[in-house]
């Protein structure tokens, strides 16, 4: 099955934590899980302070409207004034390879 993620990378706003911006997704993962062919989200932040936000969907179709209706569905979403747009770095890219953890005897 195929799987396109949709990476973006960023920095929060002067003054606010990566842990800000989390706060501020509630609507916006309400509307991810409401988006055909959407499968998961993972937001995570690098020593830096580095906010990589990671979407998964099941094809390139998908991706594009999701991501599209965060900037026009969903334009006016608290997220938006948590991020420096100066440091948006947005990518939709086909996974080519992946591992799966095996299952394992006795649990």
């Amino acid at each position: 099955m195929a799987q396109v993620l949709e990476i973006t990378t960023l920095r929060p706003a002067p003054g606010l934590t990566p842990e800000d911006f989390v706060t501020a997704n509630a609507d916006i993962d309400d509307y991810l899980r409401r988006q055909p062919g959407f499968q998961w989200r993972r937001i995570t932040v690098r020593d830096d302070g580095t906010v990589v936000d990671i979407v998964a969907y099941d094809s390139m179709a998908h991706a594009r409207a999701g991501a599209g209706g965060i900037t026009g569905e969903m334009g006016d979403s608290p997220v938006h004034a948590t991020i420096d747009h100066t440091s948006v770095d947005w990518q939709l890219t086909t996974v080519l390879h992946g591992v799966e953890a095996s299952a394992v005897a006795g649990s």
